[in-house]
Protein backbone atom coordinates (compact mmCIF):
# COMPACT_ATOMS: atom_id res chain seq x y z
CA UNK A 1 0.00 0.00 0.00
CA UNK A 2 1.78 3.76 -0.80
CA UNK A 3 0.69 5.80 1.69
CA UNK A 4 3.68 7.49 3.14
CA UNK A 5 1.54 10.22 4.63
CA UNK A 6 -0.01 7.88 7.47
CA UNK A 7 2.28 5.27 8.66
CA UNK A 8 -0.29 4.49 11.71
CA UNK A 9 -2.74 3.27 8.95
CA UNK A 10 -3.00 -0.66 8.31
CA UNK A 11 -5.33 -2.49 5.89
CA UNK A 12 -6.26 -5.93 7.54
CA UNK A 13 -7.19 -8.56 4.99
CA UNK A 14 -9.25 -11.10 6.74
CA UNK A 15 -10.64 -14.50 5.75
CA UNK A 16 -13.75 -15.76 7.47
CA UNK A 17 -16.30 -18.39 7.93
CA UNK A 18 -19.12 -17.10 6.12
CA UNK A 19 -21.49 -17.53 8.72
CA UNK A 20 -24.59 -15.35 10.59
CA UNK A 21 -22.91 -13.38 13.09
CA UNK A 22 -19.15 -13.20 12.03
CA UNK A 23 -19.10 -9.52 11.03
CA UNK A 24 -20.46 -8.39 14.65
CA UNK A 25 -17.89 -10.27 16.21
CA UNK A 26 -15.46 -8.48 14.65
CA UNK A 27 -16.74 -5.03 14.93
CA UNK A 28 -17.75 -5.93 18.64
CA UNK A 29 -13.87 -6.89 18.95
CA UNK A 30 -13.19 -3.56 18.16
CA UNK A 31 -15.71 -1.93 19.85
CA UNK A 32 -14.73 -3.32 23.32
CA UNK A 33 -11.03 -2.08 23.24
CA UNK A 34 -11.97 1.07 21.64
CA UNK A 35 -10.51 0.83 18.22
CA UNK A 36 -11.88 2.61 15.28
CA UNK A 37 -12.77 0.88 12.03
CA UNK A 38 -12.26 3.54 9.78
CA UNK A 39 -13.35 1.67 6.84
CA UNK A 40 -14.70 -2.12 6.51
CA UNK A 41 -16.00 -3.93 3.60
CA UNK A 42 -16.92 -7.77 3.48
CA UNK A 43 -18.31 -10.32 0.55
CA UNK A 44 -17.82 -14.03 0.01
CA UNK A 45 -15.18 -15.25 -1.87
CA UNK A 46 -15.25 -18.00 -4.70
CA UNK A 47 -15.87 -20.45 -2.02
CA UNK A 48 -19.18 -19.63 -0.98
CA UNK A 49 -18.42 -21.05 3.03
CA UNK A 50 -16.02 -18.04 3.23
CA UNK A 51 -15.94 -14.15 3.06
CA UNK A 52 -13.22 -11.52 3.14
CA UNK A 53 -13.27 -8.91 5.31
CA UNK A 54 -11.09 -5.86 4.72
CA UNK A 55 -10.98 -3.44 7.44
CA UNK A 56 -9.21 0.10 7.47
CA UNK A 57 -7.66 1.28 11.46
CA UNK A 58 -5.11 2.94 12.70
CA UNK A 59 -2.82 2.56 15.59
CA UNK A 60 0.52 2.15 16.82
CA UNK A 61 2.60 -0.74 16.18
CA UNK A 62 1.80 -2.28 19.68
CA UNK A 63 -2.05 -1.75 18.97
CA UNK A 64 -2.12 -3.21 15.32
CA UNK A 65 -0.12 -6.45 16.74
CA UNK A 66 -2.64 -6.33 19.20
CA UNK A 67 -5.74 -6.28 17.03
CA UNK A 68 -3.90 -8.96 14.83
CA UNK A 69 -3.68 -11.07 18.11
CA UNK A 70 -7.60 -10.88 18.56
CA UNK A 71 -8.98 -11.48 15.47
CA UNK A 72 -6.40 -14.76 14.94
CA UNK A 73 -8.16 -15.63 18.43
CA UNK A 74 -11.78 -15.28 16.78
CA UNK A 75 -13.49 -18.37 15.77
CA UNK A 76 -14.40 -17.47 12.25
CA UNK A 77 -11.39 -15.96 11.42
CA UNK A 78 -9.57 -18.45 8.96
CA UNK A 79 -6.47 -16.44 8.19
CA UNK A 80 -5.81 -12.83 8.28
CA UNK A 81 -2.90 -10.53 6.64
CA UNK A 82 -2.22 -7.06 7.41
CA UNK A 83 -1.80 -5.49 3.62
CA UNK A 84 0.04 -2.93 4.69
CA UNK A 85 3.44 -4.80 5.66
CA UNK A 86 3.52 -5.91 1.96
CA UNK A 87 3.83 -4.68 -1.48
CA UNK A 88 -0.21 -4.31 -2.39
CA UNK A 89 -3.30 -2.88 -4.58
CA UNK A 90 -5.48 -0.87 -2.96
CA UNK A 91 -8.55 0.21 -4.25
CA UNK A 92 -12.02 1.69 -3.03
CA UNK A 93 -15.32 2.79 -5.02
CA UNK A 94 -16.64 6.07 -4.70
CA UNK A 95 -20.08 7.86 -6.79
CA UNK A 96 -20.23 11.79 -6.78
CA UNK A 97 -23.57 13.38 -7.70
CA UNK A 98 -22.69 16.72 -8.07
CA UNK A 99 -24.20 20.10 -9.81
CA UNK A 100 -24.03 20.09 -13.59
CA UNK A 101 -25.33 23.31 -14.62
CA UNK A 102 -24.02 25.73 -17.51
CA UNK A 103 -20.16 25.71 -17.33
CA UNK A 104 -20.21 23.27 -15.10
CA UNK A 105 -21.31 20.51 -17.26
CA UNK A 106 -17.57 20.87 -18.89
CA UNK A 107 -15.78 21.28 -15.97
CA UNK A 108 -17.48 18.16 -14.53
CA UNK A 109 -16.86 16.35 -17.61
CA UNK A 110 -13.24 17.43 -17.87
CA UNK A 111 -12.09 17.03 -14.17
CA UNK A 112 -14.01 13.44 -14.47
CA UNK A 113 -11.94 12.54 -17.38
CA UNK A 114 -8.49 13.47 -15.61
CA UNK A 115 -9.53 11.37 -12.50
CA UNK A 116 -10.51 8.54 -15.11
CA UNK A 117 -13.96 8.68 -13.68
CA UNK A 118 -17.42 7.48 -15.53
CA UNK A 119 -20.59 9.86 -15.99
CA UNK A 120 -23.25 7.31 -14.84
CA UNK A 121 -26.21 9.38 -14.62
CA UNK A 122 -26.76 12.56 -16.52
CA UNK A 123 -29.79 15.12 -15.61
CA UNK A 124 -30.64 18.51 -17.13
CA UNK A 125 -28.79 19.66 -13.32
CA UNK A 126 -26.65 16.62 -11.90
CA UNK A 127 -23.76 14.22 -13.09
CA UNK A 128 -23.51 10.94 -11.08
CA UNK A 129 -19.72 10.34 -11.50
CA UNK A 130 -18.29 6.96 -10.88
CA UNK A 131 -14.53 6.83 -9.83
CA UNK A 132 -12.39 3.68 -8.88
CA UNK A 133 -8.83 3.93 -6.88
CA UNK A 134 -6.69 4.68 -4.18
CA UNK A 135 -8.49 6.41 -1.49
CA UNK A 136 -6.00 9.14 -1.60
CA UNK A 137 -7.08 9.92 -5.60
CA UNK A 138 -10.72 9.97 -4.49
CA UNK A 139 -9.91 12.50 -2.05
CA UNK A 140 -7.78 14.82 -4.86
CA UNK A 141 -11.03 14.57 -7.20
CA UNK A 142 -13.29 16.07 -3.92
CA UNK A 143 -10.69 18.37 -3.77
CA UNK A 144 -10.31 19.60 -6.91
CA UNK A 145 -14.45 19.82 -7.33
CA UNK A 146 -16.11 23.27 -5.57
CA UNK A 147 -17.23 22.36 -2.71
CA UNK A 148 -21.05 23.76 -3.50
CA UNK A 149 -21.01 21.44 -6.57
CA UNK A 150 -20.93 18.44 -4.41
CA UNK A 151 -24.46 17.03 -4.05
CA UNK A 152 -23.87 14.13 -2.07
CA UNK A 153 -20.99 11.43 -1.82
CA UNK A 154 -20.76 7.27 -1.29
CA UNK A 155 -17.72 5.67 -0.92
CA UNK A 156 -16.97 1.54 -0.23
CA UNK A 157 -14.34 1.62 2.31
CA UNK A 158 -10.92 0.29 0.84
CA UNK A 159 -10.49 -2.99 -0.94
CA UNK A 160 -6.75 -4.60 -1.44
CA UNK A 161 -5.04 -7.58 -2.51
CA UNK A 162 -1.19 -8.33 -2.25
CA UNK A 163 0.34 -8.10 -5.55
CA UNK A 164 2.27 -10.88 -6.88
CA UNK A 165 2.40 -14.85 -5.45
CA UNK A 166 1.23 -14.07 -2.37
CA UNK A 167 -2.40 -14.45 -1.45
CA UNK A 168 -4.91 -14.79 1.10
CA UNK A 169 -6.55 -18.57 0.79
CA UNK A 170 -6.90 -21.85 2.98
Amino acid sequence: MNNSDNSNRHMISILMENEAGALSRVANLFSARGYNIESLTVAPTDDPTLSRLTLVTSGNEQIIEQIVKQLNKLIDVVKLIDLSETDSIERELMLVKTKAVGEQRAEMMRLSEIFGGHILDVTESTYTIELTGPGGKLDNFLNAVEKDAILEVVRSGATGIARGQKALHV
